[in-house]
Order: structure tokens, then C-alpha cells, then sequence
């Protein structure tokens, strides 16, 4: 197994000349310049990602880390960890809403069970049969925390070399918008009625509970952990870590990995703050309405072109983009350039 030194020193930097390669080709194109705004963008990362300005997207993937989390011991839900295996068992069988947009984007759905505290049908990586509850203790031992990030790591080499060209992340964990909350307040030194929301539906007293449970757990762990490993070992979950992986793996194997929402960004966040090189080869999806999502957004300097007001998980906002992506594919390959119709092309203006 790797440490987070080692993952660090395989990742290289984005390919600049595929990049300018890329941005010529847009300007080529018979079309006023840059008037496809984040489309254009977003192609232009994928071939510093790629290293080539020829761009395939034709396999997609959404993989979906699953996993239950020792919190919901404290009240902070309002349903329990049976609701985390019922619906990752729903992937299979395209009835969960995340699954559902996968069919019609023409996108591949991959449930992975990293720690839900019962067996199903989906793929096992499982670390453990859930986490701790971290109002009373660690959620997870920092081994169990690398492990995890190793298992998102290994898995985006698994499906590259299986042929998918760009994945998108998401989860399903009943109380996890009690540890994403609780790792964007630690990581960003935020005010914890500032970066926690309602999650699923809680009432105001709910809400009030959540927020006690988060700040003492913060004061609780915060001042023994040492680097980032241990801030996600305190507060996180398993899902959180395994997508934290996937934004390691994407880096290390150059596959774009597409965010989510506020908890997929806090697994990005927390990805960055253990390798900060892998920030490039993320993109992200929309701002969920969660409360902190914006923050967490800008706290790692990823700007979303979808404002949704949508808030679910599972990856649906981040499969919305694939449809998006494949458009821009098509004008990128297939649209005229200005030589081929003999027009004079457009000039930037000074």
C-alpha cells in the first residue's frame, strides 16, 4: 500500500502543450471565440489531463461509495443505516435517481460497498462494517482511513484500464452530511452552524442537535490529529475517504473525475489537502444547496456551471455534466473550422 508521500510523487502536472493544442482548436473552429464559455474550459482540462488535444469520452462511469457511519447513533438523521444498503442494492437495479440519469447519459453506474454495516449485492471493498460513532470516538483508525483512500485510488486503475475515459463520484450513507460538515468546518476553520445544513430533511431542533454533535466531536479529536490522514480518520467517513481516492486516483492514472456535491467537494477538499497536485484533474459539477457547498467550492478554487438548487447525492448532479460533455465533444470534433468553410477567421480583441 501506498503512503500519501508516494501518491504525491505520481502525480505530474497537466500537459500544457495538449492544453494550447486544445485552445487552438476551439479558436479554429467557425464559431465566435470562446462563445461556448465553460464547455470549451472544461475540454481544454481534459487534454492537459489526457495529454492529447484528441479528446474520447465514450466510456463514463459514476462510481458510488457506500457506506454507513457510527454518527446516526446521536439523532443527527432522520431515517436509519437500513436506508444506506436499500438504496445501494437500488443501483443495480436502476431505481435510484443517480442510476436512472446514468442510463439516459449513457453512463455506467458502480456501486461499491467500502463499509455499510450489511452485505449486499454490490461490489465489496468493504473496510469495515461501518464507522465509529465520532461524538464519543475516532470514527475510523487511521490505517482503516488509508485504506480507504487506497481502495479509490485502485479502483479509478481498475476501470481505466477497463476503458473509462472520465468518472464521476458520488455516495450513499445515511449520516453523512453530519461528517462532511463536520470535515469542512476543520479543514476550513469555519464556524460549524455555517458549514452544516439540514442534510435530508431534519426539523430545527434536529439541525440543533447536529451542530452540538459536530462541535464536540471537533473538540474532541481535533486537537490530537496531526495532518489531514488524521483529521479524516476523526471526522469523516469511509465514503468520504474512498472518494477522497477516486480525486488521488484520477491525478495518478489521468482520468478527469467529475464532483459532485457538498460531499463529494469535502471528499475533493479533503483530497487536496493530502496530495494538493491532484486540484487539476477535478471538475466540478454544481453548487449544491447545501449550505456550505459555495464555501467548500471556493475553498478549492473550482467554479460549477450548474446552480440547481439541488441537493440529493449519489452523483446525480455530477452525471448531469456527461450529456453536457458529450455535446461539447461533438462540436469539438465535427464543427467546421474556419479554413474549411474559407472564413476569415475571428481575431481576439485587444
Amino acid at each position: 500500500m501506498m503512503t500519501e508521500e508516494k501518491w504525491t510523487d505520481r502525480i505530474e502536472s497537466l500537459n500544457e502543450a495538449a492544453m494550447e493544442a486544445s485552445r487552438r482548436k476551439w479558436d479554429s473552429i467557425a464559431k465566435p471565440l470562446h462563445s461556448l464559455g465553460k464547455m470549451e474550459d472544461i475540454l481544454v482540462q481534459i487534454a492537459g489531463i489526457k495529454g492529447s488535444s484528441r479528446i474520447s469520452l465514450g466510456r463514463k462511469g459514476l462510481v458510488v461509495m457506500c457506506a454507513d457511519n457510527g454518527v446516526v447513533e446521536e439523532g443527527v438523521t432522520q431515517t436509519g443505516q437500513e436506508v444506506t444498503a436499500l438504496v445501494a442494492e437500488n443501483f443495480l437495479s436502476c431505481q435510484a435517481t443517480a442510476a436512472i440519469l446514468c442510463h439516459k447519459a449513457g453512463a455506467d453506474v458502480i456501486p461499491v460497498d467500502i463499509g455499510m454495516v450489511t452485505d449486499t449485492k454490490v461490489m465489496r471493498r468493504k473496510v469495515s462494517y461501518g464507522t465509529k460513532n465520532l461524538a464519543k470516538e475516532p470514527a475510523m483508525t487511521r490505517e482503516e482511513a488509508i485504506r480507504a483512500l487506497q481502495i479509490g485510488i485502485d479502483l479509478v486503475k481498475e476501470l481505466a484500464d477497463q476503458g473509462y475515459e472520465i468518472l464521476a463520484t458520488g455516495e450513499m450513507g445515511i449520516g453523512n452530511t453530519t461528517t462532511s460538515s463536520a470535515l469542512a468546518s476543520a479543514f476550513l476553520d469555519r464556524e460549524v452552524e455555517e458549514m452544516t445544513g439540514r442534510g435530508a430533511g431534519l426539523s430545527t431542533d434536529g439541525l440543533k442537535k447536529k451542530i452540538r454533535v459536530i462541535r464536540q466531536a471537533i473538540h474532541l479529536h481535533l486537537p490530537q490529529c496531526k495532518d489531514a490522514i488524521d483529521v479524516l480518520a476523526a471526522l469523516g467517513g469511509l465514503d468520504i475517504a474512498g472518494m477522497a481516492g477516486l480525486f488521488i486516483g484520477g491525478a495518478i492514472y489521468r482520468v478527469p473525475i467529475i464532483i459532485d456535491g457538498f460531499i463529494s467537494t469535502v471528499a475533493a477538499l479533503t483530497a487536496i489537502r493530502i496530495c494538493p497536485a491532484c486540484r487539476d484533474f477535478m471538475i466540478a459539477s454544481h453548487v449544491s444547496k447545501e449550505p456550505a457547498a459555495a464555501i467548500a467550492l471556493e475553498a478549492i478554487g473550482k467554479e460549477a456551471p450548474f446552480h440547481m438548487d439541488m441537493c440529493l447525492g449519489e452523483g446525480s448532479g455530477a452525471v448531469l455534466l456527461f450529456p453536457i460533455l458529450d455535446m461539447a465533444c461533438e462540436i469539438y470534433e465535427k464543427m467546421s473550422t474556419f479554413d474549411e468553410i474559407e472564413l476569415e477567421a475571428y481575431q481576439p480583441l485587444s
